[in-house]
């Protein structure tokens, strides 16, 4: 009968909804880097570190079928019928006398696929176990999964015990993890919903998963005797000396188990269920799920970071959740976004490695930019997230903190340091920002936006304060900054829009990063409908979207004037530069000027005229791109 996976009633949900999961979020940005890596390891298990053990192929089976001389083939053909038997016990080895049955599959087959009620090779049991006082109290429960053909005995201690014709499989079920509670609480009333009567965290208890999916290998392979098999099969072909056969892999598949369907063992608990389902496996299939076991202890060897619980139900939800061919649009997409991330951060870099003016530019939105990422950063190390997205933000911190050396004037005095030992640090504004009218329409918007921002701030915080848990008044200072410039953050790019419309011109912006970046915007919103995330960072995506079709918007209403000269005196018109003598309006147009290999006649012009168009000459923006 068709049994659908069991959710158990206490379990909690992958990520919580709202706030509370914010905090999941710098590893929501990664899920599909960590989809994509998993591909990668998968690819080097399977491919390239099997291909170390392969020698010169020989011919391993004779004219007749069987295999040659030092070679083992397997002790079941295709289309061997078998039982399937699940036995139940607190002892580690299978012993007969000592397990209790559970469940009992009859007459499966080798390699059958289309088995079952619905021809997809399955077949399920749905059962319901008694916990015992033992198992209460951090006791311990073995799964023994036994394949008997030709109607074996199991009972190793008889007479007529077969070990040819049977398979066992032994696995303890019961988990030991320690308790994680969030130690959260109300900070006003002192309250919490995550207190549990009588328990601690960090203790470690036992753990229940209600899903056993068992697997057997179908796998005719001949393997040479005496040389190294290659991984993962080295760890499960055990080759029987005498016969030159080995036994079948019969296997736990328990990759796509999820962290969050674990039940906790106690007391309160008079029964734990379990849904058993019986399915094929292919070689190919196989090695992926080891391989992922060995992507584990090749982090290990190699320093790398594992990743959580959390993390990985995310990617295995993903992978589950999502159809198909979204998940292989989106794992391609995924790679562009890499790159466009890249172009985004070099041509960021560039742009302002070489800008000499800073008209036109929202220095205010840089210098808050420099809170945002703060922020962002300590929140990250509060939360006790992933290492590499701790290190990926700390150096956006640190490029920030960079940038501000670009837009102001920062210089150190030791002469007169502060209480003896303090040099004194003087930030002023840089000439060709405060001289210009940029610095009086920078003010103006981020004056009407504290308005409208100051009352948000305080609602949210009274809001956060009253309903929401924290771990201390740090932690919600935290939490409410964070969550307050993640819903409202996007209003401190509006004083850009603003500074364009004044001076009717968006030529000193730097287009290319800003494109990178709405394209990964825009790979984002794609992220947005598959990975399951709160819904405020949903919004997040979506709201960067509005900021950039408006900045598309003045583009194409202030366009380039081939005409206008920059302040290196060079226009779309004349790259090579404007010739001193050339005409040039007030607005910076030339009007006419030398030709190449030749002189136009013009009429003289005026001092006065000469000294605005050199004056214009230095003041214009630069059109960078």
């Amino acid at each position: 009968m068709p049994v659908a996976t069991v959710e158990p009633a206490g379990a909690s949900p992958p990520a919580a909804a709202g706030g509370a999961a914010e905090g999941q979020q710098p590893e929501q940005q990664n899920t599909w880097k960590n989809v994509l890596w998993r591909f990668f390891s998968m690819y080097i298990m399977i491919s390239v570190i099997p291909s170390f053990f392969r020698g010169k192929q020989a011919p391993v089976t004779t004219p007749e079928g069987k295999a040659a001389p030092g070679h083992a083939s397997n002790m079941w053909p295709t289309g061997t019928i078998f039982d399937l038997y699940l036995y139940t016990s607190t002892e580690e080895n299978f012993h007969l006398p000592s397990s209790s049955l559970l469940c009992k599959f009859d007459q499966l087959k080798m390699g059958e696929w289309y088995d079952g009620e619905e021809n997809n090779g399955q077949r399920n049991f749905l059962a319901n176990i008694p916990t015992t006082v033992e198992l209460q109290n951090n006791g311990t429960m073995y799964l023994h999964i036994a394949a008997a053909r030709n109607n074996a005995l199991l009972d190793t201690q008889h007479p007529q015990y077969n070990k040819q014709d049977v398979v066992v499989f032994s696995r303890m079920w019961t988990r030991f993890k320690k308790r994680k509670i969030e130690s959260t609480t109300n900070l006003l009333t002192g309250v919490t919903k995550n207190k549990i009567e009588g328990a601690e965290d960090g203790e470690i208890i036992s753990y229940w998963h209600p899903n056993l999916t068992i697997s057997m290998l179908d796998d005719q392979r001949v393997w040479p005797v005496g040389q190294q098999i290659p991984p993962p099969f080295d760890k499960w072909v055990d080759i029987d000396m005498e016969l030159m056969q080995y036994k079948p892999i019969l296997y736990i598949n328990d990759y796509w188990e999820l962290n969050s369907d674990l039940i906790p063992i106690n007391d309160t608990v008079k029964e734990l269920p379990l849904n058993v389902v019986y399915s094929p496996i292919s070689v190919f299939y196989f090695q992926i799920y080891e391989a992922q076991k060995m992507q584990k202890q090749w982090n290990s060897m190699l320093g790398v970071s594992e990743a959580s619980d959390e993390e990985n139900d995310i990617v295995k939800r993903t992978m589950l959740e999502t159809n198909p061919y979204i998940l292989g649009v989106t794992i391609v997409v995924s790679l562009v976004h890499t790159v466009f991330e890249f172009l985004a951060f070099k041509n960021d870099i560039q742009f302002w490695k070489s800008r000499k003016s800073l008209e036109g530019l929202s220095i205010r939105s840089i210098v808050f930019n420099i809170f945002t990422q703060l922020i962002v950063v300590l929140y990250v190390l509060d939360n006790d997230t992933n290492t590499m997205v701790a290190i990926s933000v700390c150096i956006g911190l640190v490029i920030e903190g960079w940038k501000i050396t670009k837009v102001m004037d920062i210089s150190v005095d030791m002469s007169d340091p502060l209480l003896g030992l303090i040099p004194r640090v003087s930030i002023q504004d840089k000439s060709s920002y405060s001289e210009s009218p940029t610095k009086a329409y920078d003010k103006v918007p981020f004056k009407y936006l504290s308005w409208v921002l100051t009352p948000l701030l305080v609602g949210y915080a009274v809001y956060s304060l009253l309903y929401e848990e924290h771990k201390g008044w740090y932690s919600w200072t935290l939490s409410m900054c964070y969550g307050y410039l993640l819903m409202f953050g996007f209003i401190m790019m509006t004083p850009q829009l603003f500074i364009n419309y004044k001076m009717k011109s968006v030529a000193h912006l730097p287009w290319r990063m800003l494109t990178y970046k709405a394209l990964n915007t825009f790979i984002d919103d794609l992220f947005a409908f598959v990975i399951k995330m709160p819904t405020l960072y949903r919004l997040g995506c979506f709201r960067d979207d509005i900021i950039f079709f408006i900045y598309l918007y003045q583009r194409w209403v202030y366009r380039e004037d081939p005409n206008r000269v920059n302040e290196f005196g060079s226009s779309g018109a004349h790259p090579e530069g404007v010739p001193e003598d050339a005409d040039i309006t007030s607005e910076g147009k030339v009007i006419s000027a030398p030709a190449v290999g030749g002189e136009i006649e013009q009429e003289p012009k005026t001092e006065e005229e000469k000294r605005q168009s050199k004056l214009y000459l230095r003041n214009i923006i630069y059109y960078t791109d």
